[in-house]
């Protein structure tokens, strides 16, 4: 018997990986995420199957599920949104099965922050511009934030930032942003990346609170960085004539000459 965890993606339900609908396929006992798992998932769970929506219950009474069906010898598919990397508290129920002596795989899965560059059409990252990505999030009523994390610390990057599960506190989010990014900076907001209800609006610093008057306050994620709206962007060297790489080598004299043959 063994838990599998997996990550099911922002929502869509074609972004459910391959190996991911495997594990369900193959799995009696399905718990899942149910305030953020779109229930089409659940059609790849196998005749007879037991589903269970986790969204009601507390850790004890999931692992007691899980317990239950390790007693019965039956594998669980148990579904997470986005990734299971972050802010999935796959963490806590991993030290459970560990001291229950009770086997787990993890399956990752596409998560929301790809999701909503996809859905904006943009690279996060381009050359001379900006070449790292911050997930973060906002002190929230479930955890706290360590005291080195701070939007103010990582502003002082340049860096994209990705800003989950803080769309209500967007008005801290624009005061601890302003002064690093400047009022005129991109910002764009996606609530349910990937779902067929999925909006998206974008704005500056400087606009996006009024822009989102009336939108829902929860499942939207906000990007934040001159990536967003780049123009003139620099080309990357990569696919460049006269860049020279081991599946292009510019000349007889490369030290990459030798590597196709």
């Amino acid at each position: 018997m063994t838990v599998h965890f997996i990550g099911a993606g922002p929502g869509a339900p074609d972004l459910l990986t391959l190996r991911g609908r495997d594990r369900i396929a193959g799995s009696p006992v399905c718990l899942y995420a149910g305030s953020l798992i779109p229930t089409a998932m659940l059609d790849h769970c196998p005749p007879g199957a037991r589903i269970v929506n986790t969204a009601p219950l507390s850790l004890d009474q999931i692992i007691a599920e899980i317990q239950t069906a390790h007693d019965a010898g039956q594998d669980v598919a148990r579904l997470h949104s986005g990734d299971l990397s972050i802010w999935s508290a796959m963490g806590e129920q991993l030290r459970r099965l560990r001291d229950l002596d009770i086997p787990f795989t993890i399956t990752p899965g596409v998560p929301a922050f790809a999701a909503a560059a996809a859905a904006l059409g943009v690279e996060l990252t381009l050359p001379e511009l900006v070449q790292s990505v911050v997930l973060t999030r906002t002190p929230g009523r479930a955890s706290t934030m360590p005291v080195a994390e701070t939007l103010t610390a990582f502003a002082a990057t340049g860096a994209t930032l990705a800003i989950h599960l803080s769309v209500h506190n967007l008005a801290q989010v624009v005061a601890d942003l302003t002064p690093s990014y400047g009022p005129e900076c991109p910002v764009a907001i996606v609530w349910r990346a990937s779902w067929p209800d999925q909006q998206i609006e974008r704005a500056t610093l400087a606009t996006i609170a009024q822009a989102i008057e009336g939108k829902p306050d929860r499942t939207a994620l906000i990007l934040v960085g001159k990536a967003l709206a780049a123009e003139n962007i620099v080309e990357s060297s990569l696919y460049a004539n006269g860049y020279d790489r081991r599946f292009r080598p510019q000349s007889a004299d490369s030290k990459f000459a030798g590597d196709l043959a």
